[in-house]
């Protein structure tokens, strides 16, 4: 296990030597609290653009089924009728320039995981630069938009934004609900009180004060041959090789093991760059991996490498309440 591992283990797990890194944390909190008062009084400058911009974070390290829900804010303001574009920081991306506009022909090296899955998925206009106010200035001069979605940047306060939505994983919570470096918070709890939505992915029901969404596997998708298959393509009990470099991999096995699967699991770090050497397991099995990991693996994929297409299902109530928040911010 690494050192990051055991990090994460011990912030959602509990160590008694995180106490020796409070002092770091009560440093990090004031920066982090001091840079959010610094934009709510207006000393720091931000961009703000001509139109609705709509920040989907998290306050956590780790994975919160993030990318699943900029996919389904994307299709759902289409069928508003809304032009939507997106902008993100493109993590571990090495484009020629910034900013930089994501095209789905190009390679995940260049354009980051992420932003390559949502361009390759939706064909979004998406632009990637770690100043996310450069992002949505570059795409607004070459894309008329309605409405901008900022893929994570919750502390990115250079940007403006009319809308905050906070996802959550309803299964690891806040782990021991301190700050970085002594537990998994980005932002002390408190800032919940002061975002738009907090959505719980994997909740059964809407908590108080927040959404439930759901992730829901909908087909087997072929890394050679683009080919979708049911999800009973395999038979129960099928083993395969489980692939997953995301925040949290354990979720993508269990979802796995939902299907009624027996995956060997093999867990990587989160935006790990593979190669064949490094997927060739034994004994010979299908090969099963995320959605975000396929988009660097299809160079060099087996016939029988797989990823599982993963769709966001909020619930009832968070559909209702963000479409009246579409209606406020739009003409």
């Amino acid at each position: 296990m690494s050192i990051a591992d055991r990090l994460l283990a011990a912030w959602y797990e509990g160590h008694p030597a995180l106490a020796l890194l409070r002092p770091l944390e009560a440093l990090y909190r004031c920066v982090v609290t001091r840079k959010r008062v610094r934009f709510l009084q207006g000393q720091s400058p931000s961009y703000r653009a001509p139109v609705p911009v709509i920040v989907v974070g998290n306050i956590t390290v780790g994975g919160t089924g993030k990318t699943p829900m900029i996919l389904w804010l994307i299709e759902h303001c289409r069928r508003q009728g809304l032009k939507v574009g997106v902008v993100s920081r493109g993590y571990g991306a090495t484009p020629p320039s910034l900013p930089w506009q994501v095209t789905p022909d190009q390679h995940a090296s260049q354009a980051g995981d992420e932003p390559l899955l949502i361009v390759q998925r939706t064909g979004v206009p998406l632009m990637i630069d770690p100043d996310r106010s450069r992002a949505v200035q570059a795409l607004l001069a070459c894309e008329p938009l309605d409405v901008v979605l900022c893929d994570d940047g919750m502390q990115h306060y250079r940007l403006a934004r009319d809308l905050e939505l906070v996802l959550i994983d309803a299964a690891r919570g806040l782990g021991n609900g301190r700050c970085l470096p002594a537990g998994p918070l980005r932002e002390p709890v408190e800032r919940l009180a002061q975002v738009d939505a907090v959505l719980h992915n994997g909740a059964s029901s809407d908590p108080e004060g927040g959404f439930a969404f759901a992730l829901r596997p909908s087909a087997l998708v072929n890394l050679r041959t683009g080919e979708r298959r049911a999800l009973d393509y395999f038979p129960p009990g099928q083993a395969v090789h489980a692939v997953a470099g995301i925040g949290n991999p354990q979720r993508f096995f269990n979802t796995l093991l939902g299907l009624d699967w027996q995956p060997v699991p093999h867990p990587f770090a989160d935006h790990a760059q593979f190669s064949a050497q490094n997927l060739r397991f034994t004994p010979a099995l299908p090969l099963v991996m995320t959605e975000k990991d396929a988009v660097k693996c299809r160079d060099f994929a087996s016939d029988d490498w797989w990823y599982l297409a993963v769709d966001a299902e909020p619930s009832c109530a968070f559909v209702a309440w963000f479409d009246r928040q579409l209606d406020r911010l739009l003409p």
